[in-house]
Formats: structure tokens, sequence, C-alpha cells
């Protein structure tokens, strides 16, 4: 029989790979973003394309922490389920659709509030999972942390410490659409400037990404420790 376990590890690893796939492919699309040899309207078009790219990778990134909380109190290692799932999964369903909605509207200044409120989230979400992590690797709680069960809460912290990444990497793409806007009344050396550091900064920013999604899987994978 197909269990709701297996319909959610099997959410869990299609999550995984957008968010990984969708990271790839913005880092190597960011580098016609800046090419000052193509035109602006080509470099706008390679922008739109990172964008698209981009937005299965943060629905992925949203769609992993419930999901493995979820699959969490199938394990025994998350003790909250009923109610708490069910609001869970609201508030869940509610910040992919602001998500989403940044993305539809992201070259306008309805979608850059939408973004900078989607950050705020985040602002919430990062202490909360991560203090949540360690305090229950401290034996606190509110996650079971005894032998052969830490490797949910490290899972978890290393999640929250992800997200760090990510919204600066949210920051980052924010901030090439404001700079691009600047750049379409002519041509100005400081935008190109501080377009091309911010893409220094979010490639640097990638590389720890990657190692840092596959440690997370890896502990996932082998629940070790």
């Amino acid at each position: 029989m197909i269990t709701t376990l297996a319909v959610l590890k099997w959410l869990h690893i299609i999550a995984m790979v957008y968010w990984l796939g969708g990271e790839w492919g913005v880092f190597h699309t960011s580098r016609f973003i800046v090419d000052r040899k193509l035109s602006m309207d080509e470099r706008r078009r390679h922008l739109s394309t990172a964008y698209i790219i981009d937005i299965p990778a943060r629905t992925g990134i949203i769609l992993l922490m419930p999901i493995g909380l979820h699959m969490g109190h199938f394990w025994g290692v998350q003790p909250y389920g009923g109610v708490s799932l069910a609001v869970m999964w609201v508030l869940t369903a509610a910040w992919l659709g602001l998500c989403w909605a940044a993305f539809y509207f992201r070259e306008t200044d309805r979608g850059i509030r939408l973004t900078k409120i989607d950050e705020k989230v985040r602002y919430v979400l990062i202490p909360l999972i991560i203090g949540a992590a360690l305090a229950s690797l401290l034996g606190f709680g509110p996650f079971n942390a005894g032998a052969g069960q830490k490797w949910f809460s490290i899972k978890l912290g290393l999640f929250g410490c992800l997200l760090i990444i990510g919204l600066i990497l949210r920051f980052i793409m924010r901030e090439w659409t404001e700079m691009f806007r600047i750049l379409a009344e002519g041509p100005n050396q400081t935008v190109e400037d501080k377009l091309e550091k911010s893409i220094r900064l979010g490639h640097t920013m990638a590389y720890i990404y990657w190692v840092g999604i596959a440690t997370v899987g890896f502990f996932g994978a082998t629940k070790f420790m």
C-alpha cells in the first residue's frame, strides 16, 4: 500500500531536487545578467529567466520544512500532530501564496513590497528554527533528541542556517530588479559596478549553499546520530 509517509518522502525528494536544481540554474544565468557586452533587452530576458528558474526553488524551500516536520511526526521525533500539523500547512499555503504573488508582480513596486514581506517571514522563522533545533539538542525540546534521534534537530538547524544564505540571495535578486529599473533609464557605471559586486557575492554564497544542501540531504537519508 502507498502510505502517507511514502508520499511525503516522495514530495520531500522533489522539493530538494527543485531547490538544488533551481539554484544551479540561477547561478549560471546570472553570468549573462552582468555581461555588459549584451544589450539591455537581452540582459533583462536573462533576468526574467533567472526568476522563472528560481521560483520552483523557492517553492521547494518553503515546502521542505512542513514536509519534514510532518514526516518527523511519523518517525516519533516531532511530537506535534493533529491540529498542529493542520495549522502548519495552512500557514505554509499562505506563505507560498505570498511567494508566488511576489514572483508574479516581480518587476513592479507591488512585487518589491511583497518580496520584502516574504523576507520578513524569514526573519521570524530563521531564529525559531535554529533556536528550536539547538534547544532540542540540549534536551529542552520541542523535538525529541534521544539516542538515534539527534539527526532530525541537526538537519533542521542546518536548514535554518541555509535559510540565512537563501535570504542573502533573495536580497541580491531583489537588488537586481531595482538596479535594472535604473539601468533602463540609461548607462550608469556606478550601478553596473554594484551589480557585478552583488553577483560575485551571490556566487560565493551559492557554493556554500550547495555544500549545505548536500549535508542536509545526508542527515535526512542516513539519519546519522
